[in-house]
């Protein structure tokens, strides 16, 4: 998995899920739907046409997860599920 603090380079973003986000752009970004097909990420997200690689949408499931989590308070005291 592409992290993006590997390439030196830090986010100015500093919320609890902005490493993730990178992280989905960044897959996005690099996969065949953006460069080739020349779609926003946002519609390769939509399309699932098979040009994006399963880890773009393994992390957009852990960022949704993230984002729900600082919504819903529960969590923060119990943790996430399976703990």
């Amino acid at each position: 998995m592409m992290r993006f603090e590997e390439e030196g380079e830090t986010l100015k973003d500093k919320s609890r899920c902005a490493n993730i986000r990178a992280d989905l752009k960044m897959c996005l970004l690099q996969s065949d739907c953006c460069k080739i097909y020349k779609h926003t990420p946002r519609e390769c997200l939509r399309i699932q046409d098979g040009t994006v690689p399963d880890e773009c949408f393994a992390l957009r499931n852990i960022f949704f997860d993230c984002k729900h989590s600082i919504i819903d308070g529960r969590r923060r005291f119990r943790g996430p599920k399976g703990y």
